[in-house]
């Protein structure tokens, strides 16, 4: 699967739900490739924007798109690296800002 096959399925899918990509296709596109990377060193799409432990189960939490992205895009307008977000996000209705990361200490591998 290439990146383009990736963005067109992931699409169908999450704009259903009321999210949608990144409109900077530049940006888009390498989280996408980044994603297809990690499918194949790791077996599974974990976020690109996190440390993996090659761990399928502790890394569940970060398997794109993450359990963050629903209160990130609630509450700021855009997931944690910025490939899914709102409507009102992409057409720049409300600002564009850092979204803090929201994955427990805990839960990192370091």
């Amino acid at each position: 699967m290439d990146a383009q096959e990736l963005y067109e399925r992931m699409k169908k899918v999450q704009e259903a739900k009321g999210y949608y990509f990144n409109k900077d296709k530049e940006r888009t596109f390498e989280l996408l490739e980044a994603l297809i990377e990690n499918k194949n060193h790791y077996g599974y799409m974990g976020c690109p924007c996190r440390l993996l432990v090659s761990d399928r189960d502790q890394d569940r939490d970060i398997i794109c798109p993450c359990v963050y992205s629903v209160p990130d895009i609630e509450e700021y307008g855009s997931c944690y690296c910025n490939l899914y977000v709102s409507q009102e996000w992409n057409e720049g209705k409300i600002p564009h800002v850092y979204v803090p990361e929201r994955r427990p200490p805990e839960k990192m591998p370091f």
